[in-house]
């Protein structure tokens, strides 16, 4: 199934969370947080939300960080996705 976000919204495929500590100490999956990097897989039109115009900066295929307790997430065809506004998106990771 493919999504088609409406407006300012993006959705996201998470990254792997890490496993290990940079100290080497292996993680069990209670003490994971929820990462906070994750892939666009979609990403909404933008247009005049709330009287201003929104232009999208993001585009599918970017790794982008984003507030920890923003957007919603839903599973679709088995895989787990988080739909979030774009003014939650805080930075884009480049190499």
């Amino acid at each position: 199934m493919k999504l088609k976000p409406l407006f300012d919204k993006i959705v996201l495929k998470q990254v792997e969370a890490v496993e290990k500590t940079a100290s080497g100490i292996v993680l069990p999956g209670a003490a994971k947080e929820k990462p906070q990097m994750a892939e666009v897989i979609a990403v909404g039109p933008g247009g005049i939300i709330d009287g201003k115009e929104i232009k999208m900066q993001v585009k599918t295929g970017d790794i982008i960080l984003y507030s920890k307790y923003a957007g919603s997430e839903f599973k679709i065809d088995e895989e787990n996705v988080t739909i979030i506004r774009q003014s939650d998106v805080l930075a884009i990771v480049t190499e």
